[in-house]
Formats: C-alpha cells, structure tokens, sequence
C-alpha cells in the first residue's frame, strides 16, 4: 500500500517537543517495516530515511503535493475535504463540546471519541527504540512534571502544590522558573524551593530524569485526549498520578497509577503508593508500541478503502 501522510505542525523528526510528530514518525517507521510505501507531506526542516519527504506550501493546493500513486492519505493536525484520494484523519486534540464525529476520523481514545459522538479510536504509540533504555534499579528520591508548562490545562501549579504538601522534589521539564504565570499562579507553590525547572529536553534527558523519579504528577484540568506524557513516563517505570479527565482512567491502572480530583488525596497517596518499576516499563512497552499502533491503522485504513464509515 502507498500511504501518504500530512502534518501541519513541526517538522520531523522531533528533537525536543511535539507529540503528533513523535507519534506520526513511528507509524511511518513501522508502515515502512511491514512493506508499505510511506510518504510524508511536512513542513519545511524535515528530512527521513525511511520514507519520502514532501514540503507542504502554504497556498499549494493538497492533491498537487500528494504522490499519484497514493493508496490512502492520513491527515494529522487538519484535513482538506477536497482530497481526491482516500483519506482519514486522526484528532490528536479537542474539538468544541457537541461536535459530531466525520466517517473518516480516527479519535486516540475511547474517551476522546465518545464525547465527540464517535467509535474508532487508535491509541498513540512510540517508537520505543528512539529513547534510551531505561535503567529500572535505580534509586528513585523525586517525581517529575512533563508537559508544555505555560499551558493552564495541564496544571503545573496543582503539580507543584501536591510535590510540596508531600514534602517531594519535583522535576519539571517543559517550563521556565520565572513566568508571569507562576508569580500569579499560587507562588508559594511553583516557585518553591522544591521545584526545579528545565526547559524542553530530548528523548536522552528525558530518560535521565524520568529513571530517578517515583512518578509523574499530572493533575490536568481538562480532557486530555491520550497525553504522550503518561506512556513515557510508564516506559521510565514511572506510575501515574492525575485527575481522572479525559484519557487517563482508560491508560492509567490501578498497578501503575493513582487518580483523584483532589490535590490533598493524591498528596496523601504518593508518598504510600507501593508501585513495580518493572511493571510500569513493561506496560507501557507491551500496550503503547508504534507497531501495534499501526497494524490498527492499517485495520483502519483498509475500513475505508473498502467504502466503509468509521463513526
């Protein structure tokens, strides 16, 4: 099969921060191993080995970029309905509260997909082989924030406040110290000693971070629709503790995890949370692989081509 796929965000590979594109890079890597033909349309900055490269041009019209030979087109970040060739579209973000799911789009959870009135979801895999392999015996004496920081959905001050009412250092990577948003955002906590603060870290520092922390603190304020977040995390061995919005409650098990809407009951739990490094690491291997994301993709792709609706 020749499959085209488009993104609009930031160019591949992914150095330091972009989900979708860590997440379209694996599909393509592991389409490309199972004998497919990948082509990606991207912007400007990327390059590949493993598959073609196509830069998108702002006011070029889609179908004048798209290979001829192109089987099925899979858009990330848009899609433009006066595609002439098969396509579907994966959701990696929220659409407004009511909205109803096209045939063609593929949600990143059950979650995702049922508050937009859909039913085909593909949860988001990694290319585990890009990352590091994670020492699982080493001490552990911290927990750690990961997430674009200046975004008030994903909570980094309730992070902050469950690390110092636990008595916890946290590590928090994707953020700067001093911010407009952490003087006003309850300084007492975001700015406390027991913080500290790196900017946006590759898959290298990541990992040495993450292998030394007891947890994610993740307490996000709205439905996240999967959060790369939490699977790498589990890949360092690292459980879990959040809200119970959006994707969480299906990605986070008891075993390797603890949710709650209250800052004080998971400031309560984390320091007693009897958690397997091993088990975290082998979870998230073994369910959130880039292989198994894409023999579903390929489940889904074939759904369409043979004219069926996905919702």
């Amino acid at each position: 099969m020749n499959i085209t796929i488009i993104n609009n965000g930031n160019p591949i590979p992914s150095i330091h921060y972009g989900g979708t594109e860590r997440v379209i890079w694996g599909l393509g890597y592991e389409l490309h191993k199972l004998g497919h033909k990948v082509t990606f349309i991207v912007p400007k900055g990327s390059y590949c080995d493993f598959a073609d490269v196509v830069f998108l041009e702002d006011n070029t019209p889609i179908n004048t970029l798209i290979p001829k030979d192109t089987d099925i087109v899979h858009f990330n970040g848009f899609y433009d309905e006066t595609c002439a060739f098969p396509f579907v579209y994966t959701l990696h973000g929220n659409n407004p509260e009511g909205s109803v799911a096209e045939p063609f789009t593929i949600f990143i959870s059950k979650n995702q997909a049922l508050r937009n009135q859909g039913k085909t979801f593909i949860y988001n895999g990694l290319l585990w082989d890009d990352y590091p392999k994670v020492d699982l015996t080493k001490k552990r004496d911290y927990y750690h924030f990961l997430g674009k920081a200046s975004w008030k959905v994903k909570n980094l001050q309730g992070a902050c406040e469950i690390a110092v009412k636990s008595n916890n250092k946290l590590m928090v990577m994707g953020g700067e110290k001093w911010t407009w948003a952490n003087l006003k955002r309850k300084p007492q906590f975001t700015l406390h000693p027991n913080i500290k603060y790196f900017k946006q870290v590759n898959n290298t520092q990541k990992m040495a971070i993450m292998e030394h922390s007891k947890g994610l603190i993740f307490p996000v304020k709205w439905h996240e629709p999967f959060g790369l977040a939490i699977i790498e995390s589990m890949y360092a061995g690292c459980p879990v503790f959040g809200s119970t919005l959006g994707s969480l409650p299906e990605l986070v098990l008891p075993e390797v995890g603890f949710l709650s809407n209250n800052i004080d009951e998971i400031s309560a739990k984390i320091n007693t949370f009897d958690f397997s490094p091993k088990r975290c690491h082998e979870y998230a291997l073994e369910n959130f692989n880039s292989k198994k994301m894409a023999e579903n993709y390929l489940e889904a792709y074939t759904r369409i081509l043979d004219g069926e609706s996905l919702n």
